[in-house]
């Protein structure tokens, strides 16, 4: 199965899943916020370094939803 179907398919049936990618997508619409400001302050240079950091863990948490459904899924 290619991973675009697993994706599709997780979108289906996990809440949790669903859950990351709408946080995930969340996140890069408050970073595209972020980024189109010509400067940051240091605050803005910390948050945006938060959201980033987030970000990647969510895609992350969804990469390990993906390979255990492989796994799971797998043909023996």
């Amino acid at each position: 199965m290619k991973e675009q179907e697993i994706v599709e398919t997780l979108k289906k049936e996990s809440e949790e899943f669903r859950r990351l990618i709408e946080e995930h997508h969340s996140l890069e619409g408050v970073l595209a916020d972020i980024d189109r400001k010509v400067y940051l302050t240091a605050e803005e240079e910390v948050e945006r370094k938060k959201i980033q950091k987030q970000k990647l863990a969510k895609k992350d948490k969804m990469a390990e939803i993906i390979r255990d459904y492989r796994k799971d899924h797998s043909v023996a």
